[in-house]
């Protein structure tokens, strides 16, 4: 026998709970989310034969025990998995609208404090298991690079105590975002990621005054302010490098302790753990509960978040790029195709449009040190309106019509491709051509980073079949990026005018590469139907 539930029934918050793992974990995103977790990972533990290192003190390097590795690896995931966790998580309220089962989930006698509760349940396990995941690959990478014993305590109580109000607090954001329409479209992914930058912000607030405590601290959810704390207190430095550094190699490694973990610095973690749960309570207050009044119908008007508005007020810029549709319907092929994609962009999103003009007027007269803050702000409004272009298709029943014709399913890739890089290149285009008069090397880049990044967003958005995953690596990659701003490998598309000819023909490698597994990848759906 099933057992009954009440509005507030134990056996209701399990099933919840299990439910949520089981669905997360069965999405393709979760794969690709691991298998970049397992990447990071082995790019973050440097090899000190090379002369990296995960943590640098005044030059020299921290030797490799299991309080190094775990307290440095908690540093660096707090960076990434804030971020990538609530693009992860998000979207189980919009499915329940699109195939009913809110209505169902509406009409039962379930509160919604115990609905909510269990959601945010699932959402935790599942983030955590993702954490499990990530645990397991640094104990491999100990096992290879590390020095002394693996301690499974210290990787433990670091974790919990870095990384679980990290957990908490994007758990229930993601609540609090679904839980209230304004937040649940594209202007709440957009709004979460200056959210995200605000609490490391405080983190680095919190460790700037390592010396005394402050309640900055408190909103410190990420943990890098507790980290550098607990570092410093055992480790004094004038010139501490947590992330990864060179260090001098005639100096000898330190050891940091096990026990790095002050009581007031647990105290603090420990609040910063329950702050981290004020917005599961705005959620209860403010979920819609899946009434159509609430969520249908401004489903269909397209919401009322921000950007929405915004789209709505400049409705009749849209206008300017209607002429592109008779075009596409003259040019034969993928390329007209691709240019009716362009034009729906656009149409749809007519802050695009407004975006395109102001950006063309800044890149004609701009100055020429100020245009890689052009290209900045440029691959930053097409990484939002480009991550939604390769699953248009599948949100709108397109799909299916692709694969009722011979080769539809590649033409139709192909095209979003094309049309992914034919936006990058009107946001740019006074750019790039004065970089190719003055500085070609820049222009390539800004052509190889267009191509890369075009291709990755149609991989990523063809495995996920969701444009969250492609935006929150974009979103973080772009962050690092505009931090990082020596480093090479990381000036994808030429903005901050360090990229080599390695790294722009690596990139134009990337590109093709890419292009090529997705369009594989279509093939072979193409064939399965």
């Amino acid at each position: 026998m099933t057992p009954a539930f009440t509005p507030w029934s134990g056996a209701a918050l399990k099933a919840l709970l299990l439910t949520e793992v089981r669905l997360r974990m069965r999405r393709v995103g979760t794969l690709v989310a691991v298998l970049a977790l397992i990447v990071l990972t082995w790019l973050m533990v440097g090899d000190p034969e090379q002369g990296q290192a995960m943590i640098v003190s005044d030059g020299a390097r921290v030797a490799y025990t299991s309080s190094c590795l775990a307290i440095g690896s908690a540093a660096l995931t707090g960076l990434f998995f804030g971020l990538a966790g609530f693009y992860l998580a998000r979207g189980r309220m919009n499915e329940d609208v699109r195939s009913g089962i809110g209505a169902v989930l509406a009409a039962t006698p379930l509160a919604s404090g115990v609905f909510l509760l269990g959601r945010w349940l699932g959402n935790v396990a599942y983030l955590c298991g993702l954490l499990l995941i990530f645990l397991a690959t640094m104990l491999v990478l100990h096992l290879l690079r590390g020095e002394g014993p693996i301690q499974l305590g210290i990787y433990l109580q670091t974790y919990a105590l870095a990384l679980l109000p990290l957990v908490f607090f994007t758990a229930a954001m993601v609540l609090l975002f679904e839980a209230w329409p304004p937040l649940m479209g594209k202007g709440g992914d957009v709004l979460y990621f200056f959210i995200w930058v605000a609490q490391l912000a405080a983190g680095a607030a919190g460790a700037v005054g390592h010396q005394a405590w402050t309640p900055a601290l408190l909103l410190d959810f990420s943990g890098i302010g507790a980290i550098i704390g607990a570092i410093q207190s055992v480790l004094p430095s004038q010139g501490l490098i947590v992330g990864g550094g060179t260090f001098d190699i005639t100096s000898s490694a330190v050891l940091l302790p096990d026990g790095l973990w002050t009581a007031q610095i647990i105290w603090t973690r420990v609040g910063s753990a329950l702050l981290a749960l004020l917005p599961l309570l705005l959620a209860i207050a403010l979920f819609h509960r899946f009434s159509p009044d609430r969520v249908k119908v401004r489903a269909q008007r397209g919401g009322w978040s921000p950007l929405a508005l915004l789209n709505g007020w400049l409705r009749p810029c849209a206008r300017l790029a209607r002429p592109l549709f008779g075009w596409s319907a003259r040019i034969p092929g993928v390329g007209g195709r691709a240019l009716a994609l362009l034009a729906l962009v656009l149409v749809t999103n007519p802050a695009a449009v407004v975006a395109a003009l102001v950006l063309l007027a800044w890149g004609c007269v701009a100055d020429s040190a100020a245009l890689g803050a052009v290209v900045t702000a440029a691959i930053a409004v097409w990484g939002i309106l480009a991550s939604e272009i390769s699953v248009r298709d599948r949100q709108y029943d397109v799909d299916a019509l692709n694969a009722a014709t011979p080769g539809g399913r590649e033409r139709a890739y192909t095209a979003q491709w094309l049309s992914a890089m034919l936006l990058a290149l009107l946001f740019t285009a006074p750019v790039l051509v004065r970089w190719l008069a003055t500085t070609p090397l820049r222009a390539a880049a800004l052509l190889g980073g267009a191509l890369a990044l075009s291709a990755a967003a149609g991989l990523l958005g063809s495995l996920s079949r969701t444009a969250r995953t492609f935006l929150a690596l974009f979103l973080f990659g772009m962050y690092v990026a505009t931090q990082a701003r020596t480093v090479p490998v990381l000036d994808a598309v030429g903005f901050n005018g360090v990229a080599t000819f390695p790294t722009v023909t690596g990139y134009f490698l990337t590109g093709i590469f890419l292009f090529a597994c997705g369009l594989l990848i279509e093939s072979l759906r193409q064939g399965g139907k």
